[in-house]
C-alpha cells in the first residue's frame, strides 16, 4: 500500500504565504531597499511614468488593470517583457500613468519605463535589460504632411488632360 502524507491546513496557509512574499534585493550596503522607484518612456506621442516597488506583482495602468487597459495579447506581454527579462514579475508592483498616442505607443512607452525604473532599482539588471534591447528608445515618429501633397508620401491625383 502507498504511503500518503497528510498535512495540517495551517501549514499550506504558511507554506503560500512565505512563497508570495519575495524578499526585495538587498542594496551595495547589504539592506533591503525600499520606496519608489521611478522610470519614464516614450514611444511615438506617448509618454508613461512608472512607479516600482517591491511587493506582490501588482500592476495598474492608469488606474486599471493590465487585462482591462491593453485589451490585446501583444500589448501586455510588450508591457511585462522587461520584468520577465530579469524574472522579476511577482516581486514589484508596478504603477503607470501614460498619455498620448495610441494603445500600441502607450505599451511601447510602459516597456520602456518598466524598464528605465528596474535599471535605477539594482544596477545588475542592466545587462539583461540590454541584451533584450529593453533600454533602447525606439525614435520612429509619424512623417510630417507636406504642403501639395495628400499626406506625408501620398500624392494628389496626378490628371494628364
Amino acid at each position: 500500500m502507498a504511503e500518503t502524507k497528510i498535512e495540517s491546513p495551517d501549514t499550506k496557509v504558511s507554506e503560500k504565504t512565505a512563497e508570495s512574499q519575495p524578499k526585495p534585493l538587498p542594496n551595495a550596503t547589504g539592506a533591503p531597499k525600499s520606496g519608489y522607484w521611478w522610470g519614464t518612456g516614450r514611444r511615438k506621442s506617448s509618454v508613461a511614468r512608472v512607479r516600482i516597488k517591491p511587493g506582490t506583482g501588482k500592476l495598474l495602468i492608469n488606474k486599471k488593470e493590465l487585462n482591462d487597459y491593453f485589451t490585446r495579447e501583444q500589448d501586455r506581454k510588450a508591457v511585462l517583457a522587461p520584468l520577465r527579462t530579469v524574472e522579476a514579475e511577482k516581486s514589484f508592483d508596478v504603477f503607470i500613468n501614460v498619455r498620448g498616442g495610441g494603445i500600441t505607443g502607450q505599451a511601447g512607452a510602459s516597456l520602456l519605463g518598466i524598464a528605465r525604473a528596474l535599471r535605477t532599482y539594482h544596477e545588475n539588471y542592466t545587462q539583461a535589460l540590454r541584451d533584450g534591447g529593453h533600454l533602447t528608445r525606439d525614435p520612429r515618429m509619424v512623417e510630417r504632411k507636406k504642403p501639395g501633397q495628400a499626406g506625408a508620401r501620398k500624392r494628389f491625383q496626378f490628371s494628364k488632360r
